[in-house]
């Protein structure tokens, strides 16, 4: 809203009016003002969860300082998505199909995250939503990005194709399908899995003190220079990455995410005074696989956002190990202490912050070996 106002003062001849054009520096005043708003309203919106005794219900699963978070408000996400939304809609182009994309990622993931937190709180069903109705969620929106996405690809004559690490060639769907528009059979299926992925990944991930919004400050400070590389035509040739017309006004939404989860972090560090839940971790996860597809950076994602692949890959072993081991030995048998990883090293008993800080330095490492392998390139 914000930048039509100060476009039209620009036209004016309003000295200084003009510094809105410029993208970095919305995406500076998206991700200070984001932090803010997490920071002023996170207070106020963790005593109204109190206040209705929207508590976090714990299973006694064996863990150090486990018990003690029992009754820590949860639906602390309304925090993270309050101060991703209200700065993009201020300082964004609203125009912009991949920002609105990026909005309705959002806000889609994380009203399904708030009735699975609702059903656990208030129905008192520590399972929440039914797993195939959540399912149906995502792949509702996984096929809305995807529709969208191909649409917007053909009118601007951009192929559906993708980045490939190291590899200076590009992933292209009509491989696996060859024949003229045949791609968006491919295409649509593959992004389907993406959003659902990603989204569990992240999800899975928010499982101790500051360990999801810390790791997704920083993936999304890595996504953010990738989408800005993908939208500016000069950088894309230079690192001979797709280059996406308009996907640099990505930026500034993944700036407000950056804002938004450094300020929950305020709140959320241990030891924890709220829990995003699944509000907050599934708009989470769905603004990451969204922004990775736009800027067609998905096949990238297994590295850059390693720490949330191996939590939710931990799980998948776990459970698939037990039940062959039981089908065949007639007792079940554990790669890990607990799934997912994170809980593996708690029995360990390492500290719970100790864990978190080390899984964000691991992060860090991983954006970096990104950014080497597009340079490789």
């Amino acid at each position: 809203m914000l930048y039509y106002i100060f476009k039209y003062l620009d036209k004016s001849g309003i000295s200084g009016a003009g510094v809105f054009n410029y993208i970095t520096f919305r995406a500076a005043l998206a991700g200070i003002l984001s932090l803010l708003i997490a920071l002023w309203a996170g207070k106020g919106i963790i005593h109204w969860l109190q206040k209705k005794q929207i508590g976090e219900t714990i299973r006694n699963l064996g863990l150090e300082g486990q018990m003690q978070k029992k009754g820590t408000p949860t639906m602390g996400g309304i925090i993270i998505i309050l101060a991703i939304i209200v700065p993009t809609l201020l300082l964004a182009k609203l125009n912009n199909i991949y920002v609105i994309l990026m909005i309705i990622s959002t806000i889609w993931m994380g009203t399904i995250g708030a009735i699975d937190d609702y059903i656990k709180v208030f129905k008192k069903d520590k399972e929440g939503m039914k797993a195939g109705t959540k399912l149906i969620g995502q792949l509702m929106l996984g096929v809305i990005i995807a529709v969208a996405i191909d649409y917007t690809h053909n009118i601007n004559h951009i192929p559906l194709e993708t980045n490939l690490p190291i590899s200076k060639l590009k992933f292209s769907y009509t491989d696996l399908l060859p024949g003229e528009g045949n791609a968006w059979l491919v295409f649509v299926p593959v992004i389907i899995f993406i959003c659902m992925a990603v989204t569990n990944a992240v999800n899975l991930t928010d499982g101790i003190d500051g360990l999801a919004a810390g790791t997704t400050a920083i993936v999304g400070t890595g996504l953010g220079i990738l989408a800005y590389a993908t939208g500016n035509i000069k950088v894309s040739q230079y690192l001979n990455i797709i280059y996406v017309p308009n996907s640099g006004e990505v930026v500034v939404f993944l700036a407000a995410v950056i804002g938004a989860c450094l300020g929950f972090l305020w709140y959320n560090g241990y030891p924890a005074q709220v829990f995003m839940g699944d509000t907050g971790s599934m708009a989470l996860g769905g603004a990451i696989a969204a922004v990775s597809i736009i800027i067609k950076m998905e096949l990238l994602l297994p590295i850059l956002c390693g720490i949330f692949f191996a939590e939710s890959f931990s799980v998948i072993l776990q459970v698939g190990y037990f039940k062959y081991t039981k089908k065949r030995f007639g007792e079940g048998k554990r790669i890990f202490l607990m799934s997912p990883l994170h809980h593996h090293y708690q029995k360990k008993l390492i500290p719970e912050s100790k864990i978190t800080l080390r899984f964000w330095l691991i992060t860090v490492m991983l954006v970096l070996a990104t950014f080497a392998l597009i340079k490789l390139r």
